[in-house]
């Protein structure tokens, strides 16, 4: 009866993937940055693109990071389709370096002794050095090379007794296709290409499978590494969807291209090494081979996918604007009405990004939905509603350089002028927001009642200032219009007054209270800028350039013009 330790190999598996991610994880700490840098400044043409593909995925050891990374900067529009394709193709020939690894040092000495001063050295020096320095990184990557040969001499005896009574005969039959299927799936379902190569190497070594099996083990698993990438752009971005189809597209046609042309592969393989004899290193020769073959064959229809791909993959690019998409500059008159319009949209959006940052029921503010809502099919994430926010003033930053290009008096430029620092007002508002939300879901978890109560608080002051400020939009009467803005204006600072009042108050009298004075005073303080901010930009945007004189002159008689919302006084506190 044949002895197999399954446990043995499952164990060399994992800790052999456990090797693998701790070397990933420490090179990508210890150079992470400038391997980005790469990525992104160095892949401008073509064979640029392939060559740093192919060096950062053999520093990488992992051509899952590195698609991904390219998923993320092509979403980001940093680097193009056709310089990502080419980092694709780079990528699958950097993968083989685990290949020459695994076959070079792995089965040609004794493992353990690969294994065990790595580790030892390694693990000493993590309790040595500080968490986060250069030499902890270091220690780090020490141990996870002695894992990734730890896991290989556990892979490698765990089925040398069941060799040693194995019959390669009895495997015959197993269709070369079904090895093909096998690496796939076992490459796809561990989500490491390297591992499904080891286990091929280990059972190689073991003559468990002939060299022709290995090889279409080997195909299957770079098809397999396609699940990843795959799985990075499921609900992404047109672009990412381009590179993920990109990179299944070359795996996929390459890695049949080597399996029809396999007898041929085996044979140029054969022309440098004796597979009958040196199998290991022929199997990652081969691996290297049919990865050269597919970027020779890909390189010169790059472009033409790339077109393919654009066609299949089209930019449905949402519509953010409500007034100035469809307003021509050259009608310079209602191009301002369009632009004052567009940016009280921004101000709506603002505030119902704001509400639902402080959990405050939006029909407190809202009775309809907003433009944001209505275009979307389901709910924005948070962090998405700010992006939208930042794109939409983006554009209206855009159509206001175009009214610019126009000929316009004095009167209209200055309208302008005080219509922009509105815009500008209205996002800061809502960056503050953005910066101390933590503080904000710390204040609503807190055990502190009196953390909890300034919570609540804060929403209120939030939602009062908020009606006011809609009735400004929704009035025409310039005078009442100042009236509720002065009113919005004095309330903000009687808040501010009253919760430093409270917060000096509690810490004096109530010493259980153990409050962070600091981040408190912080907090309010950001709070009430933002506050403020937006009174200022509902001030630019309908009022008057007289009746704003009189605004600044009531708030602060010494009150001179600035051009930026960022200069404007603000209370110390």
């Amino acid at each position: 009866m044949l002895e197999f330790d399954y446990w043995k190999l499952l164990a060399g598996l994992g800790v052999f993937l456990f090797g693998m991610q701790l070397l990933e994880t420490s090179v990508k700490d210890l150079s992470g940055k400038a391997f980005r840098k790469i990525i992104r400044d160095y892949t401008n043409t073509r064979l640029k693109a392939i060559a740093n593909g192919t060096l950062v995925t053999a520093l990488l050891q992992s051509s899952s990071a590195v698609s991904l990374m390219v998923l993320a900067f092509v979403g980001a529009g940093i680097m193009s389709m056709e310089n990502a394709i080419g980092v694709i193709l780079g990528s699958n020939i950097g993968t083989t370096l685990t290949a020459w690894i695994v076959a070079t040092l792995g089965f040609k000495i004794k493992i353990e002794t690969l294994a065990l001063p790595f580790l030892g050295f390694g693990g000493i020096g993590l309790i040595l050095f500080k968490p986060g320095t250069k030499l902890y990184h270091i220690n780090r990557l020490m141990i996870g090379f002695g894992f990734l040969f730890l896991g290989l001499a556990y892979m490698k005896t765990s089925v040398e007794t069941f060799s040693q009574n194995f019959n390669p005969g009895q495997f015959q039959n197993l269709a070369l296709w079904m090895c093909l299927a096998i690496g796939t799936l076992i490459t796809a379902l561990m989500q490491a290409s390297a591992a499904t190569i080891a286990i091929t190497l280990a059972a190689l070594n073991s003559q468990l499978m002939t060299f022709e099996m290995a090889a279409a083990m080997v195909i299957g698993s770079n098809i397999g590494t396609t699940a990843t990438v795959l799985l990075g752009a499921i609900g992404g971005t047109p672009p990412k969807k381009r590179v993920a189809t990109s990179h299944l597209f070359f795996n996929l046609v390459t890695g049949l291209i080597a399996f029809f042309a396999l007898p041929v592969m085996i044979m140029v393989v054969e022309l440098f090494v004796d597979v009958s004899t040196n199998g290991l290193v022929g199997l990652a020769l081969f691996h290297t081979v049919f990865n050269i073959t597919g970027v020779l064959v890909f390189l010169p229809i790059v472009g033409v996918m790339t077109t393919y791909l654009v066609k299949f993959f089209p930019e449905h690019k949402e519509q953010l604007c409500v007034h100035i998409s469809n307003t021509p500059i050259e009608e310079v008159e209602a191009a301002v009405i369009a632009l004052k319009n567009e940016i009280i949209h921004l101000l709506q959006e603002c505030q119902l990004y704001t509400l639902r940052l402080l959990h405050i029921d939006k029909t407190l503010v809202f009775e309809e939905p907003l433009h944001f809502e209505k275009c979307k099919k389901k709910r924005l994430p948070i962090e998405d509603f700010y992006s939208d926010i930042k794109d939409l003033h983006s554009s209206i930053i855009a159509y206001y350089s175009l009214i610019q290009t126009q000929k316009l008096d004095e009167a209209v430029s200055l309208d302008l002028e005080r219509a922009i620092l509105a815009s500008r007002n209205i996002m800061n508002s809502a960056k503050n927001f953005k910066g101390i939300r933590p503080n904000f879901d710390e204040f609503e978890s807190s055990d502190s009642a009196f953390l909890n109560r300034q919570y609540d608080l804060f929403r209120k002051r939030l939602v009062v200032l908020y009606h006011g400020i809609n009735d400004v939009v929704s009035l025409n009467d310039g005078q009442l219009q100042y009236d509720i803005i002065i009113k919005a204006f004095a309330n903000v600072e009687q808040e501010d007054n009253r919760f430093i009042q409270s917060i000096v108050q509690t810490s004096c009298s109530n010493q259980n209270e153990h409050l962070d004075l600091s981040t408190l005073f912080l907090v309010n303080r950001l709070f009430t800028q933002a506050c403020r901010m937006i009174i200022f930009s509902i001030k630019d945007l309908k009022l008057t350039q007289e009746k704003a004189g009189d605004f600044d002159k009531a708030i602060d008689p010494g009150f001179k013009p600035r051009p930026a919302a960022t200069q404007i006084p603000d209370k110390k506190i």
